[in-house]
């Protein structure tokens, strides 16, 4: 108790004698130099985004990829829905800015991806303790 009623004097002394003086700045010409940050140029950004592409499984795609200010443009067609997304990120991963993706999916692709999505929605209505399908309830 003593030792608190000693801080909150010392704290009411220190702002009965006004605010702490402001040291004086330096002059700009004494100022240090704010490090350079590294700038990727377009050219190395492509050269990484072609390097993910090729090792990852979407190499077997072809996609073209160009990088102008930082922006990524990538074009192609594919037949696997999720290539489009994943080629997206690894195009971020390598650094672009921005990244617009002009991938066509395949019809093909289109007609899984709704028959996936339509059988999930089916699974996940059916509720525990109830048969999947009448295949399993005899």
């Amino acid at each position: 108790m003593r030792t608190v009623i000693i801080l909150l004097a010392g704290l009411l002394a220190l702002s009965a004698a006004g605010p702490a003086p402001q040291p004086q700045s330096k002059p700009a010409a004494a100022a240090k130099p704010q490090p350079r940050k590294h700038v990727i140029n377009d050219a190395e950004i492509e050269r990484d985004i072609r390097a993910r592409f090729a090792r990852s499984k979407i190499s077997v795609e072809k996609f073209q990829v160009r990088v102008q200010g930082g922006v990524a443009i990538i074009e192609g067609k594919t037949d696997v829905i999720q290539r489009k997304g994943t080629a997206t990120r690894l195009a971020r991963l390598g650094g672009a800015l921005e990244v617009r993706n002009k991938i066509e999916i395949s019809e093909k692709a289109r007609q899984k991806a709704v028959a996936n999505l339509a059988e999930g929605r089916r699974r996940a209505q059916v509720k525990r303790g109830e048969p999947r399908s009448s295949l399993n309830h005899k």
